[in-house]
């Protein structure tokens, strides 16, 4: 079970991650981070009173706060490190956020056997080289280095504080739409800053109505994929859902191969192959 929704859970953060690339291409990134979120915190809003999930508050809501706090910080150290640059190094850091769950689970006495301990350093090695990392060319700002693993020790503990929000499945509803709600607060300060700067956040042409279902389905899928990797902690190794979960990277590469037809570096095709190898490896260890 914990292979399966760890899985489930790269494929969703791999799908999102390339709606939301593609999004950014035409609209300001904060605003695809609000509106999908906003658009996630709805459906949310609809499930927890459907189930009644109000009934599972409990001060484990904290993390949940705690992880809607923390997700868009990063996200925003990401694009700006993104920004400067080369994408070929910024990239392949961002997944390095694995070592914090991976680091929990070793805190709280998790031992992974031999094959489970191979199949960590081979899938992570794996997606690292997905991500088509640039050794040569183009130097590097030491700030884009600082933001980038800024960011990835964010998505890190997303991925930690997460997995302690909630014991069960109501309660995991409500704690989804408690650090939806948080992301979009924190968002949406974050792009009123950004507007009362000078940034736009429309496209010159505004928001077409059109790009609402990719909108939805790039808040939606990473809600699920926040949910899916709860799951997958609690019913499980978090050594083995983390690294398994941080898979994404090869999704987006194997998707924007899919739909727009870029052509995989040999680097990236390396990296795929060794992440499969790993997950083979956790999933059998």
């Amino acid at each position: 079970m914990t292979a399966l929704f760890a899985l489930a859970t790269s494929a969703l953060w791999g799908l999102a991650d390339f709606g939301g690339g593609v999004l950014t291409r035409r609209t300001p990134a904060l605003t695809v981070v609000v509106v999908s979120q906003s658009i996630a915190v709805a459906v949310l809003g609809v499930i927890v009173a459907a189930t009644g999930a109000w009934s599972e508050a409990s001060p484990h809501l904290w993390f949940a706060v705690a992880a809607g706090l923390v997700g868009p910080m990063a996200m925003l150290a990401f694009y700006k490190a993104l920004a400067m640059g080369p994408m070929g190094v910024v990239s392949p850091l961002g997944s390095l956020g694995v070592a914090v769950p991976v680091t929990v689970g070793l805190v709280l006495g998790e031992r992974p056997g031999l094959p489970q301990l191979a199949g960590v350093l081979v899938a992570v090695a794996g997606v690292v080289l997905a991500g088509g990392p640039q050794l040569r060319g183009a130097p590097v700002q030491r700030r884009a280095v600082v933001l980038t693993l800024v960011a990835a020790m964010g998505f890190g503990a997303v991925m930690a504080l997460i997995a302690e929000a909630s014991t069960t499945l109501t309660g995991l509803f409500l704690a989804l739409f408690v650090q939806r709600a948080t992301n979009v607060a924190a968002g949406g300060a974050a792009l009123w800053l950004s507007v009362r700067r000078g940034a736009p956040a429309l496209p010159e042409q505004g928001l077409p109505l059109t790009t609402l279902p990719a909108l939805a389905f790039v808040g939606l899928a990473d809600v699920a994929a926040n949910g899916t990797y709860s799951i997958a902690a609690q019913h499980g190794p978090v050594t083995v859902a983390a690294v398994l979960a941080s898979l994404y990277p090869v999704v987006t590469a194997l998707a924007a191969r899919g739909f727009l037809s870029e052509r995989l570096r040999a680097v990236q095709a390396a990296g795929a192959g060794l992440a499969l190898v790993g997950t083979l490896l956790l999933a059998t260890g």
